[in-house]
């Protein structure tokens, strides 16, 4: 059955991350940096909120931001969205924001200094999801890739055809990854490693290489490229 003939059925909440440590770009928190005419944050928020697979959205932010957001959500009429305090590590934002999630089967998080994302990355990750119950936005690695000891000197150079690059969203069945956000504490860089961690089989489905992360002025100047050709 298709996603379309589904999307009665599905019960799919989306976690927006923005919490971060407060990272700022010409003296403005990063999220909320200008990017083709509307704050960065806007970006998947709105895709969210345009996307009929997805009923719920939850934001989280952190103290110095949250009001910003509250007043974002009012100013660009996003129905479904609510705003929820982050906490120290990315996990923790998580974790607070599956909280807020209410009668879901499907969690989708999404890295809220990833602007471009697009309905086909949500809809084709909710399909990849359904074949395992957990799947991941990611793309081929270009480059030759070395492992390296604390010495510097290389290790190992991994066969690149079986290297992918992580991206969000990473869409899970809702009670594997709270299962997951329970049982795993240790410090982790992105959802699906909590998944794996539990043994849990995790999909991989092609992501897109304009799908940047915004972290440095350099990230920006990138995205406000992309922006342009959107």
């Amino acid at each position: 059955m298709s996603l379309r003939a589904q999307r009665s059925n599905l019960k799919v909440g989306a976690i927006i991350v923005a919490a971060g440590s407060g990272e700022r770009i010409d003296n403005i928190d990063k999220i909320f940096v200008p990017l083709g005419g509307k704050p960065l944050l806007a970006w998947s928020v709105d895709t969210c909120q345009r996307c009929d697979l997805v009923q719920q959205i939850v934001i989280t932010l952190n103290n110095n931001n949250f009001e910003l957001g509250q007043n974002l959500v009012k100013e660009r009429a996003w129905s479904k969205a609510t705003i929820c305090l982050g906490g120290l590590r990315r996990q923790d934002s998580v974790k607070e924001g599956l909280r807020k999630l209410k009668d879901c089967d499907w969690a989708i998080i999404h890295d809220g200094a990833r602007p471009f994302l697009t309905l086909d990355l949500i809809q084709n990750g909710l399909k990849a999801a359904m074949e395992t119950g957990a799947a991941i936005a990611a793309v081929p690695v270009k480059d030759t890739t070395k492992l390296a000891d604390d010495a510097g000197l290389i290790t190992e150079t991994p066969q690149r055809d079986k290297l992918w690059t992580a991206q969000t969203p990473q869409i899970f069945r809702f009670g594997m990854i709270t299962e997951a956000y329970k049982k795993v504490t240790n410090e982790v860089t992105d959802d699906a490693t909590m998944v794996e961690r539990l043994g849990y089989k995790v999909k991989l489905y092609l992501g897109a290489y304009n799908n940047i992360k915004v972290t440095t002025p350099e990230d920006l100047a990138l995205a406000k490229i992309i922006a342009q050709n959107i």
